[in-house]
């Protein structure tokens, strides 16, 4: 009763509900979902029937905010800040952008795809409510495109599937290095050490034996004396008056 309800109040603000349901990026990107963060694919081709100057937003949402989320509530006021999130205020806007970057269809092998949660420098910026910050926790959170137009609400999309975000291991939950080994894992470590060893021991025995046979004592006989005789070169002769 409360979903119909809430349908005919819609329809009454002249609010178009459109069938499509955000999700999250194609898996073979990877790194869809971190600690803080996850990724979305752009809302390509759904708000076909709005003009240009038409702001779509993102809505994170976590649960308690889902069923009785008020469209009337623009973003960049207290009760959608995302500082405030989500221990005051259960849902916060962030991302907009008019349809220009959300063209129909994308360029083959495009990426068409939006990070929630990837600026870092505005989380505790008050000054800025629509701040795209880290999530604060794992969640689950949901998730909607709605569009403005003069600050009025004139289009949503159905709120998404739960997502969860990853969580940190505590480290007493990681294994230290010594556990969980296999049968494989010792065997291989043992063979290794043994081949080490025996390594080891072949160098020094070759160390050993190099210092017996290279590095002996070397002796070195003294030259002889060199004995230099007495001649006399071919042009000097023994004359008799020079030795008068």
């Amino acid at each position: 009763m409360f979903p119909l309800l809430l349908l005919l109040l819609a329809t009454a603000h002249g609010l178009d509900r459109l069938p499509y349901k955000p999700t999250l990026a194609n898996s073979s990107l990877g790194g869809l979902t971190t600690t803080s963060t996850f990724v979305l694919e752009q809302p390509r081709c759904v708000f076909t029937e709005m003009q240009d100057n038409t702001v779509i937003w993102l809505v994170v949402a976590v649960r308690t905010a889902v069923r009785n989320f008020n469209n009337s509530v623009g973003p960049g006021t207290p009760e959608r800040a995302f500082q405030k999130f989500p221990t005051s205020t259960p849902a916060y806007m962030t991302l907009n952008t008019t349809l220009l970057n959300y063209p129909c269809p994308k360029s083959p092998g495009e990426f068409t795809v939006l990070r929630v949660g990837s600026e870092t420098g505005c989380t505790t910026d008050e000054t800025r409510p629509t701040c795209n910050g880290p999530l604060p926790g794992p969640g689950p959170y949901w998730v909607k495109f709605l569009a403005l137009k003069d600050s009025k609400p004139v289009a949503e999309t159905a709120w998404s599937e739960p997502i969860t975000l990853r969580t940190a291991r505590q480290p007493s939950s990681i294994p230290m290095m010594g556990s969980g080994r296999s049968a494989g894992m010792i065997a291989l470590t043992s063979i290794l050490s043994i081949l080490f060893a025996i390594l080891l021991a072949g160098l020094v025995a070759m160390l050993v034996f190099c210092s017996d046979i290279c590095g002996g004592s070397s002796t070195f006989s003294k030259p002889e004396a060199v004995t230099v005789r007495r001649y006399n070169t071919h042009h000097v002769y023994d004359q008799p008056a020079a030795r008068l």
